[in-house]
């Protein structure tokens, strides 16, 4: 294939591409009277939106549910995860700082790979967002009730702060830490990023307290043997704890709303992996310091455990879990901020309804989008425990890494006299690795995860063709281009 985006392209299948041109002509620059998004992020606000979208429930809850997996190789478990996020995290870079739109790997996808490659993608975002929302919603409830056992000695029923499932019948605190966020997100981007911002640095500083107490508790015993469950274990940790590095390419969807998108991009989703990944180590081996790994099975909120064990008192849990609450419905509120960008580029294209891609006048953001995004993760997070829906959620995450990485091989080929604000090294062997990492992830995920997200991926594929491929866009300029 000639190096030239005007190179003829399918009209009328499914694998039909949209010129970079045209999707970055498309998003405008960002100043639309009502109907464009406006720039107000600078660097902080993007990195700390990646930070505060990756850094929560992935530590506070997780870590409790994957430490029985590998023991306290769950470090490795981490590490593992970090590495394959790293590859990915290059593509993302590179792709942000070229196509940079509200789309994110959606609309990578859409210039790479084609239209319905695309809407797989999409289509696999809704779990990697909409439904690690509700994830973290979860996590988020059993850290207030934590609060108010140590602070009260009190707690909520069970009934009203489980899902079905887990003794539960509708959970009540993860749907009141979604609308929170609807409604701090119908105010405007800069709101919420301020807000987002303030809460980013107080989970940071709650992690180093929670750490300043483990680590005087710490016992070398505890990490012997360090890989009782041997590899296989460390591998399905982190299959497990690859949950926690999901968002740090939410920077990517703000593309339209960065003040200056090609050089700020690639460097916050970087400078936030690298905040992550330190952070979690830190955090897993001062908890595995401090508690005997065997002891993790079955703790909800693992970290206030440890501490509350540590001191001896309530005091720092109660320290813990207000922190916890205050850092997870951060990522709640950066998550869905990513996941209704990626329905307003879907929407844009034609893909689905308008209705995503109404932007309100006065506050230039897309309200509706956010209000029916938000209704759905909210009535999610009532429903469906916490364990289904994190690994449902790492496998649409990993298949959609592993398509951005191809479409920086593709994007090199048949573009490379784009501008880009960053490139990623050692390619192709960068992103070539980033799919093989994804692919050896996803294996190691259960055969009931994969049943459902094979479910998943043919509703998606049956919505596509009802009603994506009729009423695309692009699909329709190209026949009126035919005819003409």
């Amino acid at each position: 294939m000639p190096a030239n985006h005007s190179a003829p392209r399918p009209q009328w299948g499914v694998l039909r591409t949209k010129p970079v041109d045209a999707i970055l002509a498309e998003s405008g620059g960002g100043e639309g009277e009502g109907g464009g998004l406006r720039r107000t992020m600078g660097l902080l606000a993007l990195t700390f939106f990646s930070v505060g979208a990756t850094l929560g429930t992935g530590i506070f809850v997780i870590l409790g549910e994957a430490v029985p997996k590998a023991g306290p190789a769950v470090v490795l478990s981490f590490v593992l995860a970090a590495v394959t996020a790293l590859f990915s995290a290059l593509s993302y870079a590179e792709l942000a700082g070229t196509i940079p739109v509200s789309g994110s790997s959606y609309s990578y996808a859409y210039a790479t790979l084609g239209e319905g490659v695309a809407w797989v993608c999409g289509w696999c975002l809704l779990l990697e967002y909409g439904v690690s929302i509700s994830a973290v919603a979860v996590g988020w409830g059993q850290y207030v009730n934590e609060l108010l056992d140590s602070a009260f000695g009190v707690g909520l029923p069970d009934s009203i702060s489980q899902p079905p499932g887990d003794g539960g019948t509708f959970n009540i605190p993860a749907v009141i830490v979604v609308l929170l966020a609807v409604i701090l997100l119908v105010r405007g981007v800069s709101e919420s990023a301020t807000a987002n911002t303030i809460m980013v640095f107080i989970k940071l500083l709650t992690l180093a307290f929670f750490c300043a107490i483990a680590f005087t508790a710490f016992e070398a015993g505890n990490l012997s043997p360090f890989a009782p469950l041997g590899v296989a274990g460390i591998s399905a940790g982190a299959s497990q704890v690859f949950f926690s590095y999901i968002g740090f390419d939410a920077a990517s969807t703000a593309g339209e709303e960065a003040k200056n998108p090609r050089r700020d991009l690639p460097l916050a989703i970087l400078i936030s992996l690298a905040i992550v990944t330190v952070v979690y180590v830190a955090v897993a081996l001062a908890a595995l310091g401090a508690l005997p790994w065997q002891e993790f099975e079955g703790s909800e909120a693992t970290l206030a455990k440890i501490v509350t064990d540590v001191t001896g008192g309530s005091w720092a849990s109660t320290i813990l879990s207000a922190g916890a609450i205050i850092s997870i419905a951060s990522v709640v509120l950066t998550v869905l901020y990513g996941q209704t960008r990626i329905l307003f580029a879907m929407s844009r294209d034609g893909l689905i309804p308008p209705i995503f891609a109404k932007v309100h006048r006065r506050t230039q953001s897309p309200v509706a989008n956010t209000l029916i995004t938000g209704a759905w993760v909210s009535v999610l997070a009532a429903l469906v425990p916490l364990g289904r829906l994190t690994e449902a959620t790492s496998i649409g995450t990993l298949f959609a890494f592993a398509l951005v990485n191809i479409g920086v091989i593709v994007l090199r080929r048949t573009r490379p006299d784009l501008p880009r604000g960053f490139t990623s090294p050692f390619f192709p062997i960068t992103p070539l690795l980033g799919v093989g990492f994804c692919v050896y992830l996803m294996v190691r995920l259960s055969g009931t995860t994969w049943v459902v997200f094979l479910i998943w991926m043919a509703v998606g594929v049956g919505i596509y063709f009802l009603y994506g491929y009729r009423h695309s866009r692009w699909r329709a300029e190209l026949a009126a281009e035919a005819r003409s």
